[in-house]
């Protein structure tokens, strides 16, 4: 279960801080990579379907728990899938430069979910 919510946790992209305040929209997350990876206009164009896509796919996973309806393990996989999807296709329009620190953005994410989670214990 431990796993799971470090996976849930990664996958909404947030850091533990905004995670009470909830996951970032998907202007703020193109926003935010846009900063750090100093995104071309054209590479802005192309991810902006992307995070709308992983967008509605969280509203979905979301929704079906607040109903009542979702069972836990599979939003986790719901939210592992669409963050790995997302982080794939992400990649897919980055240049070498951005990749490496988009990745690097990512373990740094993971670690500090993996740290988050062990003080919740």
């Amino acid at each position: 279960m431990k796993k799971l919510l470090l996976v849930a946790l990664l996958a909404i992209g947030v850091s533990a801080a905004s995670f009470a305040q909830g996951p970032p929209s998907p202007e703020e997350q193109l926003a935010a990579l846009k900063t750090s990876l100093t995104l071309t206009d054209a590479q802005v164009a192309k991810a902006k379907p992307i995070f709308a896509a992983s967008g509605k796919v969280m509203d979905s996973l979301m929704q079906s728990m607040q109903n009542g309806g979702g069972d836990p393990s599979k939003m986790f996989a719901g939210f592992t899938k669409m963050n790995d999807d997302q982080a794939s296709k992400i990649k897919a329009i980055l240049t070498p430069e951005q990749t490496k620190i988009y990745q690097k953005q990512l373990d740094e994410r993971a670690e500090m979910m993996k740290r988050f989670q062990q003080g919740q214990n």
